[in-house]
């Protein structure tokens, strides 16, 4: 198994306007779109779209939404034999306003009415099959079960959306810890101040493995030993940013899954992150691997 994704689905409900109408006005709708959405299941599609084999664990509900994003999901070729359909559920809903002129979004969503993911004995198995577990923010519960388990070859991937419980074995647990630069408002790592330079190394300093951050159209930035390097995002024609942090989790997790120097691994992730901007919703844009490998040639890691 190349790579196992753990994570999120829900249905995106995109509308595209000129401006956000204030409270109590009204603004046209200039296009809705309707996609597949998720942390877990947009990085599985990336994985997918880059050729790699991603398998997706996670749960939808017995629904339309449910139904849609099994079959979106399948379009891209992502294995679903382990996403289960929850009876008598809901599919999460996020709906999301991207302004047309700047690529900007907002975005609300129903949080998850479905069970958790059980940490058994077939996830368990399933985890040290994989080459990469990249595991979601949704998930973050299953920290101390990841933690326990034996991996002879495989690495844990997390993406670190937010603070959550849980989150503090996570750090001392994954091979990557892959936060945005949102992280370090978390009043719980008492990081908000300093240098950026200084922040980046204090939380380098509590996580246990490699340390990752994306940080918008700056792109990138990582530790190879002692040294902090920056890949910078390339410019692109951006429709918005929806899931391209998921797309980056996801070529990073696939580039580890095939021993890919963490330099080019990050390059790679984001290119990939990048290209996806150009399509509205977080899998529209997603681009082929010819095409993002030849991105990716042609970006550098800079010391910082």
């Amino acid at each position: 198994m190349e790579v196992l994704v753990i994570g999120r689905n829900c249905v995106d409900h995109i509308a595209v306007t000129e401006r956000l109408p204030r409270e109590n006005t009204k603004a046209p709708m200039l296009a809705h779109h309707m996609e597949g959405g998720g942390q877990g299941g947009t990085s599985a599609c990336a994985i997918a779209r880059l050729g790699g084999l991603a398998t997706l664990v996670g749960k939808v509900g017995g629904d339309a939404g449910g139904e849609f994003c099994r079959r979106r999901l399948e379009d891209f070729g992502v294995a679903c034999e382990h996403l289960e359909t929850v009876s008598g559920k809901p599919t999460a809903q996020a709906h999301i306003w991207v302004t047309r002129t700047n690529g900007n979004r907002t975005i609300l969503y129903t949080p998850s009415e479905l069970p958790p993911i059980a940490g058994d004995a077939t996830l368990r198995q399933m985890c040290r099959r994989a080459a990469v577990v990249l595991l979601d923010p949704e998930v973050t519960y299953l920290a101390a079960f990841l933690a326990g388990i034996a991996r002879p070859r495989g690495l844990l991937v997390y993406d670190a959306e937010r603070w959550r419980p849980g989150i503090r074995q996570m750090m001392a647990a994954a091979d990557y810890f892959v936060p945005s630069a949102d992280f370090f408002d978390a009043p719980e790592l008492g990081l908000q101040r300093g240098s950026w330079i200084h922040r980046l190394e204090a939380l380098r300093k509590r996580v246990g493995g490699h340390l990752v951050v994306t940080r918008g159209e700056a792109g990138a930035f990582y530790f190879d030993g002692d040294r902090l390097w920056q890949v910078a995002a390339p410019t692109v024609a951006v429709a918005d940013t929806i899931g391209a942090g998921d797309v980056f989790h996801g070529a990073l997790a696939l580039a580890l899954a095939r021993s890919t120097p963490v330099d080019e691994a990050v390059k790679l992730a984001v290119a990939a992150a990048s290209l996806s901007c150009r399509g509205y919703g977080g899998r529209a844009g997603l681009a082929d691997r010819a095409e993002t490998e030849a991105l990716a040639a042609r970006l550098t890691a800079s010391p910082v």
